[in-house]
């Protein structure tokens, strides 16, 4: 009888310590769809990031002072048959069923795009998929190895993956492009200091496309709020209208990869 009690002690001990210990690595697999609400798996990952981040996920270029992507020094190049090839690496340090993922997401680009992520093959330019603590980009081709972190604590997700790589592809957060005041309110007495300039509208290129609550690359309506549940976006006029999915890219999402990278689909 003590022996069984120690037994079950000791395994209680094990599971703790496990959940707590940076070097047990989780399960990571596919979790289909996440809903509509399901909003803050990139700033968890985030959180003690070493790393200077705008936006919560994006890193600042050491190689261009500009953020936005419009014109063609900071998008991938076309090649003769029409398709903008992404050139990458895959870390060892991610198993191959976590690669298996992180490539399943990179393939649905191509399905309805002319962007392919194609393996790494000596090109000056190309993404280097890491796992570093969070899940971050840059805006747009930087040059050279441009790092692109894919934690495998939190950010191995269809959904997250696709919008780190859409950051590496060119694009901000729907939620600060220029027109955006005629579509959601930002409640700046819900954001704290610190993350007010998150919430900046920047100078985007919108791609003659309507603002899309549903985009991948929308905030949730609670990012970051300083009051536990209270709105820091509000979509108006209708304030019930969800935003803030990680499922997977939403048809305005295709069209505006298919408009700026000119694809002929």
């Amino acid at each position: 009888m003590k022996l069984s009690l120690f037994s079950a002690v000791l395994a209680l001990l094990l599971g703790l310590s496990a959940q707590h210990n940076p070097l047990v690595r989780p399960h990571n697999e596919d979790q289909g769809a996440l809903p509509f609400g399901y909003n803050f798996k990139i700033l968890e990952a985030n959180k003690g990031s070493n790393q200077i981040l705008v936006e919560g996920d994006v890193v600042l270029s050491k190689k261009r002072n500009a953020m936005k992507c419009w014109s063609s020094y900071c998008k991938w190049e076309k090649s003769y048959n029409g398709l903008v090839e992404v050139p990458y690496t895959l870390s060892d340090y991610f198993y191959d069923s976590e690669k298996a993922l992180i490539v399943n997401a990179m393939e649905s680009f191509q399905k309805k795009t002319c962007i392919r992520f194609v393996p790494y093959h000596g090109q000056s330019d190309y993404l280097s998929l890491e796992s570093h603590l969070g899940c971050w980009s840059t805006i747009g081709k930087d040059g050279g190895e441009q790092v692109v972190s894919l934690s495998v604590y939190g950010c191995l997700d269809h959904g997250v993956i696709q919008h780190e790589l859409l950051h590496a592809l060119g694009f901000h957060h729907e939620h600060t492009r220029s027109d955006r005041d005629q579509y959601v309110r930002i409640n700046w007495e819900n954001i704290p200091d610190a993350n007010v300039f998150d919430f900046h509208k920047m100078d985007t290129n919108n791609l003659n496309t309507p603002y899309d609550y549903s985009s991948i690359m929308h905030y949730g309506r609670t990012y970051f709020s300083s009051a536990f549940g209270a709105d820091t976006i509000t979509p108006i006029p209708d304030s019930s209208v969800p935003i803030g999915q990680r499922v997977d890219m939403s048809d305005i999402d295709i069209l505006r990869i298919n408009r700026l990278y000119e694809c002929n689909i």
